[in-house]
């Protein structure tokens, strides 16, 4: 069974850090393209970033460049997001996403993406 486990997420103050995990289950993860995607109340779900793993290209949105890092574990067969400097606009429910092959100029589409995980959320506030 394929399948996509995140988790890391919880309650942090503004200026704070968490690193969200996203473990494959099923198949592995070379040759994919892994994403990161978040959705605030009331809002559309938003690429944040994705990682190529065939040669570890990165893609950031505008609103996380700086303060986030994507990054994979082989030998986890995992995924991350290290988040720094958080802000409450940065509060969503995160989900991780993978599609065969490669990122692309167009990695934040989420019809691009084939498995999906169940989201963790990120909770931003003093």
């Amino acid at each position: 069974q394929v399948q996509l486990v995140e988790s890391g997420g919880g309650l942090v103050q503004p200026g704070g850090s968490l690193k969200l995990s996203c473990a494959a289950r099923g198949y592995f993860l070379d040759g994919y393209a892994i994403a990161w995607f978040r959705q605030a109340p009331g809002k559309k779900r938003e690429g944040v970033s994705c990682i190529t793993t065939s040669d570890s290209s990165t893609y950031y949105a505008d609103s996380v460049k700086g303060r986030s890092t994507i990054s994979t574990n082989r030998a986890k067969n995992t995924a991350y997001l290290q988040m720094n400097s958080l802000k409450p606009e940065d509060t969503a429910v995160y989900y991780c996403a993978t599609d065969v092959g490669s990122c692309g100029t167009v990695w934040y589409m989420e019809s691009d993406y084939a498995s999906w995980g169940q989201g963790t959320q990120v909770t931003v506030s003093s």
